[in-house]
């Protein structure tokens, strides 16, 4: 009776003295949905029109600062259906986004540092939002309810708001929390969204990977005092969308994926997608700087900057610049808005 304990309780140590294994995240299967014209490169900001056809703008870095942005047009099935130059801008374009009221196209020019309102057949443009300030980069946009637009800047730690006619923005929030401390990118306020509740703005700092929250209240919304929602938010948190249940959808640009965090707590829920390399035709596979992306139907589209910055600057040198810099096809990619459930 003795040796039977003996040998249970000694099968029990054993037991717990064994790691539990647990399963890793199911990173979903990326595909290619677009492959751009040739001589398009570094897709950027990404929308969806209410057919579900698909806008995208290109950060257009192997053009001359004299040409004009592009604006390239997929079906919903990702056929190509036009390329648009935008008069009047830069080829620096990043965020885009249809106004919710208007129905205009509005596009941010990065080095121009103003937001033009954009003909999506013509290219014809008017400017809609003009900020001030010592170089601003303004970078990603969003909406209210009530039609006003925010837009980062992501220099200068801002966020800046006009109403639904454009003008002149005003500096609705500003803040250190904002600002770029740690590049490459030098690159702070990028991706914004507001909360289902209209209670809170979170906005993706990619130099410090961190998602700063703002909690919002009254109307219009007056903002409180910007915080640290979550720090090491994957490598370089970049474009941000929220879905139906408040989660945060973070494309990161560096680490090649996208981070899914649950609204409460920061807990990461789902990460989505991986580099696995340039394929035969020149183009990555599956993310290669993910940077903007959107929900269309049962999918998530993303656009794949593929840009190496360090050509730019050997201080800004990435760990993906040399894979970025063997791209010959640039492309957006799809994966299923899929959330895989948590490891235990």
């Amino acid at each position: 009776m003795k040796t039977s304990r003996a040998k249970t309780f000694l099968a029990l140590l054993v037991l717990l003295a064994t790691p539990v294994a647990a399963p890793a995240f199911e990173r979903g299967k990326v595909e290619r949905f677009a492959t751009l014209p040739a001589g398009e490169a570094h897709p950027e900001g990404i929308c969806v029109d209410r057919e579900g056809n698909v806008y995208v703008a290109t950060v257009a870095a192997n053009k001359p600062d004299t040409t004009g942005g592009t604006l390239i047009v997929f079906d919903s099935n990702g056929k190509h259906l036009r390329t648009v130059t935008v008069a009047g801008s830069t080829p620096w374009l990043l965020d885009l986004r249809f106004h919710p009221h208007t129905g205009q196209l509005l596009v941010v020019d990065y080095k121009a540092a103003k937001v033009l309102s954009v003909d999506p057949t013509t290219g014809a443009s008017s400017v809609f939002m003009t900020v001030t300030g010592d170089n601003p980069g303004l970078d990603g946009l969003t909406f209210d309810s009530a039609g006003n637009l925010y837009v980062t800047d992501a220099h200068e730690g801002i966020i800046w708001k006009v109403g639904p006619d454009g003008g002149a923005g005003e500096a609705w929030v500003k803040s250190p929390l904002l600002k770029p401390t740690r590049p490459p990118p030098p690159i702070g306020a990028n991706g914004l969204a507001f909360n289902s509740g209209g209670t809170a703005l979170f906005v993706a700092n990619t130099a410090n990977d961190t998602i700063v929250r703002v909690p919002v209240s009254g109307s219009p919304l007056v903002p409180g005092e910007p915080e640290v929602f979550v720090n090491r938010a994957g490598g370089g948190p970049d474009g941000l969308i929220i879905d139906e249940h408040d989660n945060l959808w973070i494309a990161c640009n560096q680490s090649n994926e996208i981070m899914v965090i649950e609204p409460q707590h920061g807990r990461a829920i789902a990460k989505l997608g991986d580099f696995g390399g340039i394929d035969t035709d020149g183009a990555p596979i599956g993310f290669l700087w993910s940077n903007s992306l959107v929900f269309h139907r049962d999918d998530v589209l993303v656009t794949n900057l593929s840009l190496d910055v360090g050509l730019l600057s050997a201080t800004l040198r990435t760990v993906d610049g040399p894979w970025a810099s063997a791209v010959r096809l640039h492309t957006v990619s799809k994966i299923k808005k899929w959330l895989p459930g948590i490891p235990k």
